[in-house]
């Protein structure tokens, strides 16, 4: 029987590079693609995504292991896809998760795609998850990587359900520290080089490439109040684009106290301010959902979720609101519940799905969850 081809995503990192390697030795038939986006954003630093460094590094442990390398060209897809989106929901002033629509509509589909029409059975990629599969219910299943960690599922729920029978993740059992032994042990130049940014396209600071962004584009900035809980004017903002909720730093208004951003008001283009304790709340609503593993019912369901990446999970009971709607009650109050934001559920290991944080919500006069 012929090796199964295997498309390998190569960043030129050890993640990807390693993951290649632990194929090719299983005996699959192994192509190495390198994602290349030459972005046009008018932004004074050229994206890490786009250097020539990441790509000749890919190519150099390509050659080592005996494997084709190719570099693709998907600079057009991550400006419509991913940067467009970025850039305009910051304007609305939510903060939204780029890695999460990367993964969503460029490497888990139009990769996927390439590698299917280069006549792949599977993509894979360094990711620190799990693909696994139920038998009783007949479907593949997201899972979260051994490693606690470097656990990146929550970065992968809204893959579609019928791409997981071609995907592999050949780290999901090892943790970073494993997977650096494996790379200095067979030679590998870039078993110490560093983890890859938040985000990729973006060097500088988030704001500096809006910056350089919106003035490429002609779109227009506007400053406005800075306000209290109250509607007091505390002072003014250079636009609700350059703020995140929660953000403490670099507001220039002294009030006695740590304040906060605890809203971000997009119609009244206001930034509210108050204590720490207005950033909590018990629940949310979240809509552009993907459930991988089940059919979501309209009956409530209790599981775990992540309101972010660096988040704890926590208890939680989801309850329907409408097709593409749902809202999240959380047993304990959450801290800085950010619309844009991905909220991610899980079962113990697996990942039932997420969703797009559309608002948080007080739930103080709804009751007690203790029956969690």
């Amino acid at each position: 029987m012929d090796k199964k081809r295997v498309v390998v995503a190569m960043s030129g990192g050890v993640d990807s590079s390693v993951a290649a390697w632990l194929l090719k030795r299983e005996g699959y038939d192994v192509i190495g693609i390198t994602m290349c986006f030459n972005i046009s954003s008018g932004s004074r630093k050229r994206p890490s995504c786009c250097g020539i460094e990441g790509i000749e590094d890919a190519r150099r442990v390509a050659e080592k292991i005996g494997i084709p390398h190719y570099v693709l060209n998907f600079g057009k897809d991550l400006e419509s896809k991913v940067i467009d989106n970025f850039c305009s929901e910051y304007l609305k002033g939510r903060t939204p998760n780029p890695c999460v629509r990367c993964n969503q509509f460029l490497k888990f589909d139009l990769l996927l795609k390439k590698a299917r029409a280069l006549g792949a059975e599977f993509l894979a990629t360094g990711h620190y998850a799990r693909i696994g599969y139920d038998k009783k219910s007949n479907k593949h299943l997201l899972k979260k990587g051994k490693d606690p960690q470097k656990d990146q599922s929550y970065f992968l729920y809204n893959i579609k359900k019928e791409a997981m029978q071609h995907i592999l993740f050949p780290l999901g059992g090892y943790t970073k520290q494993q997977v650096r032994k494996i790379a200095k042990k067979i030679g590998m130049k870039v078993a110490d080089k560093p983890g890859s940014q938040e985000i990729c396209f973006i060097k500088e600071d988030y704001r500096d490439f809006l910056r350089d962004r919106l003035a490429k584009t002609r779109t227009r900035i506007k400053p406005g109040p800075i306000v209290d809980l109250q509607g007091k004017i505390l002072g003014r903002h250079n636009g609700i684009c350059f703020y995140t909720l929660g953000q403490r730093e670099g507001l220039g208004i002294a009030l006695g106290h740590r304040a906060y951003i605890v809203k971000i008001d997009k119609p009244a283009n206001t930034i509210t301010l108050s204590k720490e304790e207005d950033l909590y709340s018990k629940g949310l609503v979240a809509d552009s959902l993907n459930f991988l593993n089940r059919d979501f019912s309209n009956k409530p369901l209790i599981a775990k979720a992540k309101i972010r990446y660096n988040h704890k999970e926590a208890d939680c009971r989801l309850t329907p609101l409408s097709r593409n709607q749902i809202k999240v009650e959380f047993l304990k109050a959450q801290r800085a519940i950010t619309p844009g934001q991905s909220v991610v559920f899980y079962k113990k290991d697996i990942v039932l799905g997420g969703g797009i944080i559309k608002n948080s919500i007080s739930l103080t006069n709804q009751g007690s969850f203790s029956s969690f």
